[in-house]
C-alpha cells in the first residue's frame, strides 16, 4: 500500500482531514518565505492531535543549529526535512539537535539530478524526489510543477523515497503507476489557494493513491 504524506499543513481543519483520511506522516513548514509557515511553537500545539496517529514532520529549509534546536524542543517531530542545499554530513548534526530522522527532499529535472543521491543514501532515513522549482523561485517546492515521472522507472535507491512535485487527486495515480514510488508527498495540490488546505481534495488524494 502506498505511504502518504500531507505536507504544508497550517489549519486544524487541514490536519484533521489529513488523520481522519488516515495519512501515514503530516508536515508543518518551517520557512518563512513560504504561504504555509508555521512556527514551531505554534505548530507544536495544532500538531498534538497527530502524534501516535501519523509521523510529524518539520520541513526546513537549510536550517541553522538553532532552529533544529527549538523544533526538537518544542515541535519533538518523527522526522525534519531538509529541502535546501544541506550537504549530507550535515544530517548527523539534524539528529542530533532535533532528536529526529531526516528526510531529505533533492529537486530533481532530468536523469542528471540523480547523481546527489548516492551522497546522501548513507545518512538519510528518506528521500524525496521533487520537481526542480523554476528559476528565480523564492520556494524549493510546493509550487505546483512535476518532472518527468518516466525518469524515476527501473530505478532502485538504499533508501525508501518519497514522489513529490505537482501531485493531485487527479495525477497521483498515474504517478504511481508509472513511477512506481512506494510514498508519496502533496502540499498544493490538496489546496484551494496557496497554503489554505481543502478537506475534500485531502481525502480525495488520499483516496486515489489507496487504489494504487
Amino acid at each position: 500500500m502506498t505511504t502518504i504524506k500531507i505536507c504544508g499543513l497550517a489549519t486544524s481543519e487541514g490536519l484533521n482531514a489529513a488523520l481522519d483520511s488516515r495519512a501515514d506522516f503530516v508536515g508543518a513548514v518551517m520557512f518563512r518565505k513560504s504561504p504555509r509557515h508555521v512556527d514551531p511553537a505554534d505548530a507544536a500545539v495544532l500538531f498534538a492531535t497527530a502524534r501516535g496517529r501519523a509521523k510529524i514532520v518539520a520541513v526546513t529549509v537549510d536550517p541553522d543549529d538553532a532552529l533544529l534546536e527549538e523544533i526538537g524542543r518544542t515541535l519533538k517531530p518523527d522526522f525534519v526535512q531538509l529541502h535546501g542545499a544541506e550537504a549530507p554530513d550535515r544530517a548527523e548534526a539534524v539528529r542530533r539537535l532535533a532528536g529526529a530522522g531526516v528526510i531529505k527532499a533533492l529537486p530533481i529535472r532530468d536523469e542528471t539530478d540523480f547523481a546527489a543521491v548516492a551522497g546522501w543514501e548513507a545518512h538519510a532515513d528518506h528521500l524525496m524526489f521533487d520537481a526542480r522549482p523554476p528559476e528565480g523561485s523564492a520556494l524549493p517546492g510546493g509550487v505546483g510543477r512535476s518532472f518527468d515521472w518516466t525518469v524515476l522507472a527501473g530505478r532502485s535507491f538504499a533508501r525508501p523515497w518519497f514522489l513529490a512535485g505537482g501531485l493531485t487527486p487527479g495525477n497521483v495515480a498515474e504517478a504511481l503507476r508509472v513511477s512506481h514510488a512506494p510514498m508519496v508527498d502533496v502540499s498544493s495540490g490538496v489546496e484551494s489557494a496557496p497554503g489554505v488546505k481543502d478537506p475534500g481534495r485531502i481525502a480525495a488524494f488520499i483516496q486515489m493513491a489507496r487504489r494504487t
